[in-house]
């Protein structure tokens, strides 16, 4: 007896149908105790396949995003959803994913106990049929009561960002340096993190010598790359958008 049986929706009849048919016939027993059935992946409303020509493999849409993102653009649908796959819905899961690793920012988690309340509505969400879709939409709750956080030093905050990394873990996410995510190399913007560090000293200079208009120009030139840049009291930091 197989615990858990996956396949897609089209296979249910006849093919997993005859399955158990043959199976319990042959042995008496339960064939399989979950049958999890996933939706097809679209494209332009079609069903992704190699007969209809219209797929991409891993290794080429992993040439354009993070192995993260596309796990994150997989996990916000139900797994019995179809999932439309197209840049537009995959720069919107980069950009999803980008929130809540830029809310773990410099926030120290070690040796901070979990907010078991938040823990339990993880578990209750996944005990739904596997409903990622709804523990990720409490990932961006957490999130929220996050950025809300004054002082990122305080109890409440190092637990909440606690919770967060640990909640992510479990579907595979937020396990990177949030600072690595975030500054991490993007081959169509064409700026290494040197190049983004040397412009943003050149910035820095530029606003201490009272040349604003120079500091506009190098802000607007790393905003047209999507290169956001954040000022605080402690000094600037920027993330990929």
């Amino acid at each position: 007896t197989f615990d858990i049986h996956g396949g897609g929706q089209d296979l249910q009849f006849p093919h997993h149908e005859n399955e158990i048919a043959q199976s319990c016939g042959a042995t008496g027993k339960p064939f399989v105790n979950l049958w999890m059935h996933n939706g097809f992946v679209r494209l332009d409303d079609e069903k992704m396949s190699k007969s209809l020509d219209n797929f991409f493999t891993v290794r080429e849409i992993l040439k354009k995003y993070q192995a993260e993102v596309v796990r994150f653009f997989i996990l916000s649908s139900h797994y019995r959803s179809p999932l439309n796959y197209s840049d537009a819905n995959l720069n919107e899961a980069k950009s999803a994913l980008t929130r809540l690793y830029t809310s773990l920012r410099n926030v120290n988690t070690v040796d901070m106990k979990y907010l078991d309340d938040y823990v339990q509505r993880f578990i209750e969400e996944m005990n739904d049929d596997f409903n990622t879709r709804e523990a990720i939409t409490l990932l961006h709750e957490i999130t929220h009561e996050l950025n809300k956080e004054e002082d990122k030093t305080s109890e409440r905050a190092r637990g909440l960002a606690s919770t967060l990394k640990h909640l992510g873990g479990i579907l595979g996410l937020l396990q990177d340096n949030p600072e690595s995510f975030l500054t991490a190399e993007n081959s169509d913007d064409g700026f290494s993190a040197g190049m983004i560090n040397q412009l943003i000293e050149e910035r820095t200079t530029a606003k201490q010598n009272k040349d604003y208009a120079r500091a506009d120009e190098i802000r607007d030139q790393l905003s047209e790359q999507g290169i956001i840049i954040e000022d605080s009291a402690t000094g600037t930091v920027w993330r990929r958008s």
